[in-house]
Order: structure tokens, then sequence, then C-alpha cells
């Protein structure tokens, strides 16, 4: 399922036209929350990040946790944008905006969604390090797993 509010993209993206853009002549909201995830150096040696994707199936599966979202908490609109390529440290990897009336439910669905986009969403990472070597692509993790067990129920 496509999501209006969901993107997958090779560019960068701007945080602050996001929120801008899903706030715009709208006075019913009272609470935007945006995350950015950063690609991080690790310790000098990460050159870069390449990120790949399963073109179409990473949309939709973003879009159902974004539409699972808006069925969990009253958003009044969110945003997800998420890049695939080769990133460098500093450059941004993902951004989401979630708006709503009250704060607790733009935090939340905020957390929701990185949550779930780490664990179902399919996207790949190889890391390739300054010395010129690249390393397999990276395992889940068990912590991320364990962060959406707290959405059960």
């Amino acid at each position: 399922m496509t999501h209006p509010g969901v993107r997958v993209q090779a560019e960068g993206f701007d945080v602050a036209a996001e929120s801008a853009a899903l706030t715009a002549g709208r006075s019913d909201i009272g609470a935007v929350v945006a995350f950015t995830g950063l690609c991080r150096d690790e310790d000098g040696t990460l050159a870069a990040l390449e990120i790949e994707h399963y073109p179409g199936m990473a949309e939709e599966e973003v879009g159902r946790v974004a539409a699972e979202a808006e069925r969990r908490w009253p958003l009044a609109g969110l945003r997800v944008v998420h890049r695939f390529g080769r990133i460098r440290p500093g450059e941004p990897i993902v951004c989401v905006v979630t708006a709503s009336r009250h704060r607790q439910a733009a935090f939340e669905a905020a957390s929701f969604l990185m949550d779930f986009m780490k664990t179902r969403a399919p996207f790949w990472k190889k890391e390739h390090r300054t010395d010129g070597t690249s390393r397999d692509w990276v395992e889940a993790k068990a912590s991320d797993d364990a962060a959406t067990e707290r959405w059960a129920g």
C-alpha cells in the first residue's frame, strides 16, 4: 500500500521543509515531532554507508507501518523519507515527522515508525571503510527486534 506521506529516494531532504509542508495552513496541530537519522562515522573508519532497497516493496511496507501509526494515534499527518544509495557520515538517512493535536501522540507515533522501519522495511546496509575495504551487509540487531515488542497488543 503506498502512502502519500512516504517517500524512498536517493536525494537528500530538508526536515524543516517536510515539517512546514505537513503543517501549512493548519491550525489544528498542537505538536510536531521530527526525527532525523544520520549516517554515523564509526570512529573515523567509515567512508560511506551503502543502502539498498527493494523498490516498490520498501514503499509499500513503510506505507503499511505509516497506516498502522495512523490507526493507533490521532495524527493530523505524517511524513517519512528514507534514502538509498551511497551516504557519507554526517548525511541524513531517514526522517520521520509526525503531527497531532497533542505531543504524546506525536512522540509515540514517531518512535513507533522508527522501531518498525528498522525491523520490517526492506532496506539493507553495507559499510565501506576508509581503508578501502567493505564489510558484509549489516545484520539486524536483537535490540531493534526488542524495541518493536513494546508495541505489541
